[in-house]
């Protein structure tokens, strides 16, 4: 049995991430664990709502605000726990109360995929996708990432993104493994390459051994033109609720500076869920 591991924010908890996680948990007949991220530092007042305190007793104000916060932790959980009920699912929660980050990554290490909501923050405030912490994740997690939209959709397509790198194969690889079911889903193989070379997919017999294996359906499109645009403006259009499966986010930070990964730029334009694997070796 695989465990798949789905962060939470007690505070502030995303149902798009438990639904995800139930059906994909369901799909792979996974063991589920729902990673509580109680960083001591996170709470739902701020230090304003502590200063401008003007009662007697401020221990028992502290109090009364540190429980407001534990129930709402609680009551997510316990909403974890039903829908893994309902499912039928094995699961187990884990209410990690260290660093949030440093928690994750570490639980990662024991996992064999993450599912985490795109639009997390582990803090009171709202940021652009992908957030600070969703970049930190995806750039030193241990195992497979699947990152989803804020609005649940339940799958009904596979795309498996192409371009010749190995880290895109390792992708595909990681994916097939843990997905069996899904394999009866339709399922596209994308790659883009420029105007000036031809409608082949790179090393194009061996893919097309390898996909044949995993995906014996698959259908090949080759999009012309420059990678991030013309694949973005393909799942424009698609009409049905994929999933897409990509390789390597790692690079130097450095880099990142100047050029963003496709799993940034395919979060920022688009609401569908991203597999990510990272071929680290």
């Amino acid at each position: 049995m695989k465990k798949f591991i789905a962060a939470f924010d007690g505070l502030n908890f995303h149902e798009s991430t438990l639904n995800y996680s139930v059906f994909f948990a369901k799909h792979s007949n996974a063991h589920l664990v729902g990673v509580f991220l109680e960083d001591f530092t996170r709470h739902s007042y701020t230090v304003a709502d502590i200063t401008k305190y003007e009662g007697a007793d401020f221990d028992e104000h502290m109090h009364e605000l540190n429980e407001k916060d534990e129930n709402q932790r609680h009551e997510s959980i316990e909403q974890f726990e039903k829908a893994c009920q309902d499912a039928g699912l094995n699961y187990t929660v884990h209410r990690d109360r260290n660093i949030a980050i440093q928690e994750l990554l570490h639980e990662s290490i024991y996992a064999d995929l993450l599912i985490i909501g795109e639009n997390e923050t582990l803090s009171r405030y709202e940021e652009p996708v992908p957030t600070k912490f969703i970049r930190e994740v995806l750039n030193d997690v241990q195992c497979p990432v699947i990152v989803v939209p804020e609005k649940y959709k339940p799958i009904d397509k596979i795309i498996l993104l192409y371009d010749g790198e190995p880290s895109s194969v390792h992708a595909v690889r990681s994916f097939s493994y843990l997905f069996e079911t899904i394999k009866s889903f339709e399922t596209q193989v994308i790659t883009a390459k420029s105007l000036e070379e031809n409608l082949h997919v790179p090393d194009n017999r061996m893919i097309k051994e390898f996909i044949k294996r995993h995906y014996p359906k698959a259908e090949y499109v080759v999009l012309k033109g420059h990678a991030e645009d013309e694949i973005i403006q393909y799942l424009h259009r698609e009409k049905k609720d994929p999933l897409i499966v990509l390789g390597a986010y790692r690079r130097s930070k450095f880099s990142r500076l100047f050029k963003p990964s496709m799993a940034d730029a395919l979060l920022q334009h688009l609401k569908m869920p991203l597999f990510i694997a990272h071929n680290k070796s």
